[in-house]
């Protein structure tokens, strides 16, 4: 059969426009999979990434570049020995995986517990101007790696590790890891409240309250610290809680009060007397020890380690009736890429991070508590490695961010009043209470 030009062209666009329609879907985004939310206890909103589609990304010639953002403390280009350490692991995992990392040092802006303002401003403005410029895996601390979750600047761990499900954590590094239940976070380093002293000028230091009020010198702690880290530890230490079962900020008015005694018995005795009022931080308490103010200081077991300053040694907070307790807090890894390859990668390389040997050589020149009781058991100084296991063993990890800013100030105000001899402790109570159940 013969077949005319008219017919020739007629049968070509039919074949061939089906052909340009396939082809044309091939190039159409990819839904980036989200990780699960679990009901919150507290009345903030679910937690959920941003970014519900993830554009379609060339994979560029040559190996992968990550990147990784990380506080000014935790440089690994820095000249000590821990950022050494930091900085030949990741070499090695470069090599391993044949990939290229790329560091950016990010400032917190913000204290030691503080939200790292400069990076969650740096994620937020990444995030929804220049999504592909995001990092891979960045370093935070507790309140920031909050921040950012609830920003939905994260995604949870959950899909590409079981790593938290080992046993070989101590127990306020797995809830450090946690937001709503999801794996948000893998711990990294660990930090946590201790009472240092002089054992030149204290012979025995002072195990609970009844000790401190005898004890041979002021107790120095920053009062006027808006979280009132050790108001609170003492308070909790006693049994109090701050939250109620809805996840509301809350205070027991009894228990409350019984702390506010004791501050207020140590004032009278001289051993907390009003000028600890004027110290809003960490710093400027360190610095009244420094200045030999007094031989006892309620400090940051970090502030310790790092140093191991000969005059001074390390133990467990005062509490009540003596019962091992502090509070602690920390640093994870959290997964910020909106691609999901990068994300895997990523997830390998905090994996590769918090190796237990790795953790141990390095969280010992850090300064810092290894998140891993393995890690802890290859420490080379055993009094201290003994030391950091009490602390550990009997860590909790700090409030919810959103609480502590209620009940930290609330805690504050109290305390200082108390000090100052400008309330005493049962009408202070009373206050502190309404204040919350009013706000």
């Amino acid at each position: 059969m013969k077949i005319n030009r008219f017919d020739m062209k007629l049968y070509l666009l039919v074949f061939l426009i089906p052909l340009i329609i396939f082809s044309g879907c091939a190039g159409l985004p990819v839904t980036a999979p989200l990780g699960t939310s679990a009901p919150g206890l507290t009345d903030t909103p679910p937690v959920t990434p941003a970014i519900t589609t993830m554009p379609a990304i060339q994979t560029p010639a040559g190996p992968v570049a990550l990147r990784l953002w990380l506080p000014l403390e935790f440089d690994p280009s820095a000249e000590n020995a821990a950022a050494k350490l930091l900085q030949t692991q990741l070499k090695e995992f470069q090599t391993r995986r044949n990939i290229h990392l790329e560091v950016r040092i990010k400032d917190l802006e913000g204290g030691r517990q503080e939200v790292g303002g400069g990076m969650i401003n740096a994620l937020t403005t990444a995030s929804s101007a220049a999504p592909l410029a995001m990092p891979d895996l960045v370093l935070l601390d507790r309140p920031a790696l909050e921040t950012a979750a609830l920003k939905g600047l994260l995604y949870p761990f959950d899909d590409f590790t079981k790593l938290m499900e080992d046993p070989d954590w101590f127990e306020y590094a797995r809830q450090l890891a946690l937001i709503q239940e999801n794996t948000y976070g893998i711990p990294f380093a660990g930090d946590a409240l201790v009472m240092l002293y002089r054992p030149g000028s204290i012979n025995r230091p002072p195990e609970n309250w009844g000790a401190v009020l005898s004890a041979q010198s002021p107790l120095l702690f920053p009062a006027g610290d808006p979280q009132a880290f050790f108001t609170l530890a003492e308070y909790e230490a006693s049994g109090g809680v701050i939250q109620d079962n809805a996840g509301r900020p809350m205070l027991d008015q009894n228990i409350l009060t019984n702390v506010l005694i004791f501050f207020q018995q140590a004032q009278v005795a001289g051993k907390m007397p009003y000028w600890l009022s004027q110290f809003e931080n960490d710093q400027q308490a360190w610095q009244a020890y420094k200045d030999n103010r007094a031989s006892i200081v309620i400090s940051w077991s970090s502030r310790y380690l790092k140093e191991l300053p000969i005059d001074t040694m390390a133990t467990l907070l005062p509490t009540p009736d003596g019962k091992d307790f502090t509070l602690a807090t920390g640093w994870v890894w959290a997964l910020t890429s909106i691609n999901l390859e990068r994300r895997a990668l990523s997830a390998e390389l905090a994996e590769f991070l918090v190796a237990s040997d790795f953790s141990a050589t390095w969280s010992e020149a850090s300064g810092y508590l290894p998140p891993r009781p393995s890690a802890l058991q290859k420490w080379r100084n055993i009094p201290s490695m003994t030391l950091v296991n009490e602390i550990e063993t009997s860590a909790h990890l700090i409030p919810p961010s959103d609480v502590l800013v209620m009940v930290g100030q609330v805690l504050e105000e109290a305390t200082i009043k108390v000090l100052k001899q400008e309330s005493d402790a049962v009408t202070a109570a009373q206050e502190a209470i309404k204040k919350i159940e009013t706000q």
